[in-house]
């Protein structure tokens, strides 16, 4: 219920994937996330490709919502003072040797748990105005500023030496 409180603003991104011919010897495929379709309609079956080239294509892999909540609002600050802000796509492997996409964030602070993980990959892609507007709207609404309190370090062993 508290997910429900906090979350305020949703909205649908399309990840547009990137599959590019791997040098690596263990992989055939490369894959990265370049771009997001703001208000896409979700993916039904295979990935749409969108565009492609020699030894490259464009995929609309999936549609995942950008969730924003009250109490990340402090990243979001953060990346929009960044320039250009940016948004983080988590993906996954998948048991094919390929990836898909799982979650798409505008704060770095959420970001952080999927990259020190080891299993997903997060790359980042720029955020369309669009979205800036509504992440920036939505910040200047909620964000309230915590002042910082330090804390007193409390000692390992008493002071009389015991």
């Amino acid at each position: 219920m508290s997910d429900t409180l906090n979350r305020i603003e949703t909205m649908p991104l399309g990840i547009v994937l990137e599959r590019r011919k791997s040098t690596s010897p263990w992989a055939d495929w490369a894959w990265r996330p370049v771009s997001v379709i703001p208000g896409a309609p979700p993916v039904e079956g295979e990935w749409r490709l969108l565009r492609e080239g020699e030894g490259w294509a464009h995929f609309h892999a999936a549609t995942l919502p950008l969730e924003l909540f009250r109490t990340d609002t402090e990243g979001y600050k953060l990346n929009l003072s960044q320039e250009p802000p940016r948004l983080w796509v988590v993906l996954r492997p998948d048991e094919d040797g390929g990836v898909t996409p799982f979650v798409v964030t505008a704060s770095a602070h959420e970001c952080e748990a999927y990259q020190i993980s080891g299993v997903e990959t997060v790359e980042t892609v720029p955020m369309p105005e669009e979205v800036a507007a509504l992440v920036r709207d939505f910040t200047e609404q909620h964000h309230v500023d915590v002042p910082f309190e330090k804390r007193e370090r409390k000692r390992h062993f008493p002071k009389d030496g015991r």
